[in-house]
């Protein structure tokens, strides 16, 4: 199975015989039968395995290149992650990544004396002399800029150090970091992946066998795992991960030409558009494109009437999903303009999508 649409309606999936279901329901268990032998089954206890982890691990395994170890959320994948090598020396992150990694980091791990240095995802890469563990964001987000994967691992790998990247803007349909270099790609698949927005979850990938045992057992051992249903309901949302990615970028591409012709908006940014400064790098490394996108109004006060004059685009933090939303990225403490919006295209008809974002900025009292 080569194509990605394939690949995600049949991943994970295995053969069936007459009579059984083409889509088994979860397994909603914590206990199960540990036989009389001294050999433990590949289940014994829900902390510790379920088969609806394995089939989604099998399915996302295989469109990222490598060994999946789910987690309950992003925020616990990223975690796993990072303390993967925090003993062993200094953690690199994006100062322009998602700001819940970096305060992960400086709350909880430097206070026990793990040294913290923030990178813009774009470059230039100092000296990693004494680090362990880089973590870059590509597309990072809110900011949409792009990170050169190949330059990055090259930079890490010199100084002794792990490369990871945070996949989740681009999902792995449209990238895939172990394949330019990375040893770990991580994602919340809260996002696109599960796509409608009714599960939180994430993941770690990795080609190590040695790191995707360390990271399963830091699972069981930390707790984060994830519920039996929430891994079904997003194993069902990956199958339409092909379809929902296309109409996204094609709404996202739709969406990005209306707001570079309309005065009350600047600094539009989305790799997917020849003029993006993070084009060229994106084009590179990037598989397909994908429908998140930024620009910046005036004011608060412009957001808030341009979300209040939407019919189609909702006020909401997450992204990735059917239906296309809008953060104001500031209320979270990012570095960002008052205005900065954070755009989530969804799958809704291009035109209508198009002519509700015209209105709503016509809305605007300049």
């Amino acid at each position: 199975m080569n194509g990605d649409g394939t690949r995600c309606v049949h991943g994970g999936h295995p053969p069936v015989g007459e009579g059984e279901p083409l889509h088994p329901g979860p397994v909603l268990s914590s206990t199960f039968d540990l036989g009389t032998g001294d050999v433990l089954p590949p289940d014994f206890y829900g902390r510790a395995g379920n088969p609806t982890w394995r089939a989604l691990e099998s399915a996302i395994g295989d469109l990222d290149g490598g060994e999946c170890v789910l987690f309950a959320s992003g925020m616990a994948a990223v975690g796993a992650v990072l303390r993967l090598r925090a003993a062993d020396g200094a953690l690199v992150l994006p100062s322009d990544g998602y700001y819940l990694a970096r305060s992960l980091a400086r709350a909880e791990l430097a206070p026990l004396g793990v040294e913290v240095r923030e990178v813009p995802t774009a470059g230039p890469w100092p000296t990693l002399d004494g680090a362990a563990l880089v973590l870059v964001e590509t597309p990072s987000n809110p900011g949409l800029d792009v990170a050169d994967v190949v330059a990055a691992a090259e930079v890490a790998h010199a100084a002794g150090a792990l490369l990871a990247v945070d996949n989740t803007t681009a999902t792995p349909l449209g990238q895939r970091p172990l394949d330019l270099g990375a040893d770990l790609v991580v994602a919340s698949d809260t996002k696109a992946l599960a796509g409608h927005g009714d599960v939180v979850l994430g993941h770690v990938s990795t080609r190590d066998p040695a790191l995707a045992a360390a990271l399963r057992e830091a699972r069981s051992r930390g707790g984060a795992v994830p519920g039996p249903m929430e891994t079904w309901l997003a194993h069902r949302g990956l199958g339409t991960l092909d379809l929902r990615l296309e109409r996204q970028a094609g709404n996202a591409r739709a969406v990005v030409d209306a707001l570079l012709a309309h005065p009350a908006v600047t600094d539009v940014r989305w790799p997917g558009h020849p003029g993006d400064p993070a084009h060229a790098v994106a084009a590179r490394q990037m598989r397909r494109w994908n429908g998140v996108l930024r620009f910046t109004l005036a004011s608060e006060r412009a957001v808030a009437e341009f979300l209040g004059a939407s019919r189609l685009v909702g006020s909401a933090t997450s992204f990735g999903g059917l239906r296309s939303t809008a953060d104001r990225r500031a209320r979270w403490g990012d570095a960002v303009a008052p205005g900065l919006l954070r755009f989530s295209a969804g799958c809704e008809d291009s035109d209508d999508l198009v002519a509700d974002v015209r209105a709503a900025l016509g809305a605007i009292t300049l």
